[in-house]
């Protein structure tokens, strides 16, 4: 009887050993089947199309289907690219159209307005000047908020003068400078580097973010004041400094104007929807550069644009 005892009692210890025997080799190749699909799925995040066995297997199955929704996502990725660059044409294409003969009629108004007018004409003259202005307004506002949804801002960094640039970003303020007999006042060049003034950037994306800057200076300056542009050379960065005497900048509120959207209470009676400086640190950031600002309230601001004297690559 106790031999017939130990007998069952030696199977059922063999049959706890085979069975435990069995869960480890099947949890070992699970995981080891774990860690191959985490790769596959590794490599398919990252746009990699994998060699597929073409036999029966699961293995092949995952893979090939895996396949499927990398080519299936750089199809729609192509796609999405072709419909963002016919948006961004259309859009350049409008704003041409749009502010062309809108820029026409502001000068044949204010060719009116030089002549010797009844008080009835002068009006409607001083009218068509105003909402002429406010046309253009919006347009710059709008354009601007279709590359911020869009995502339109393709930087191409090369090699070019920062003093080009600033005379560029100057000529699209100067007749709004003009009429608050504003001063731009070129203070000279700072330079600290065998660069000179020479940095790597995009021309076209970064005279538009100076001109934000500068058309911020302007706006919230008083009559008859001066702004101060310069460059300052370094090493690693070529700085261009706007100086203005405007309103100044509260300091709490110094690392929030340049968030999307944000707007000052203080200026809530100004034109505008707070794109521009979203626009300098996003142009900035994308071409490894970078914005820093000081101000005072009622002292004025400082707004430096840090642009890289190394070749860089477009961040986005």
């Amino acid at each position: 009887m106790s031999g017939c005892v130990i007998a069952i009692g030696m199977m059922y210890a063999g049959c706890v050993a085979v069975c435990l025997f069995i869960w480890r080799y099947r949890e070992k190749r699970m995981s080891k089947a774990y860690q191959n699909l985490l790769q596959r799925l590794d490599r398919a995040i990252g746009g990699e199309i994998q060699d597929t066995a073409y036999d029966e297997s699961m293995d092949a199955a995952v893979t090939e289907r895996l396949n499927r929704v990398v080519r299936i996502e750089k199809m729609y990725r192509e796609r999405i690219e072709q419909e963002r660059d016919a948006v961004k044409s259309l859009i350049a294409d409008i704003s041409h159209q749009v502010r062309t003969p809108l820029t026409n009629m502001m000068l044949y108004a204010g060719l009116l307005q030089e002549k010797q007018l009844g008080r009835e004409e002068q009006a409607l003259a001083d009218k068509i000047i105003t909402q002429s202005e406010k046309l253009d307004f919006f347009m710059k506002e709008l354009v601007k908020s279709a590359y911020m949804e869009q995502e339109m801002i393709a930087i191409h960094p090369e090699f070019t003068d920062a003093e080009e640039m600033i005379d560029l970003s100057c000529q699209l303020v100067e007749l709004t400078a003009m009429k608050k007999s504003i001063q731009i006042v070129r203070s000279g060049v700072d330079v600290r580097s065998v660069h000179g003034t020479k940095c790597y950037a995009d021309k076209r994306w970064t005279v538009e973010a100076l001109g934000n800057v500068l058309e911020n200076a302007v706006k919230y300056s008083p009559d008859a004041s001066q702004i101060a542009v310069r460059v300052i050379s370094y090493d690693s960065f070529v700085c261009i400094q706007v100086q203005d005497e405007g309103i100044g900048i509260r300091e709490e509120e110094q690392g929030l104007i340049f968030e999307r959207f944000y707007r000052s209470k203080e200026v809530s009676s100004q034109p505008g929807f707070g794109i521009g400086l979203y626009l300098v640190r996003e142009v900035l950031a994308r071409q490894g550069g970078y914005v820093k600002v000081r101000s005072q309230i009622g002292e004025g601001t400082i707004v430096q644009l840090f642009l890289s004297t190394q070749p860089v690559t477009a961040a986005f």
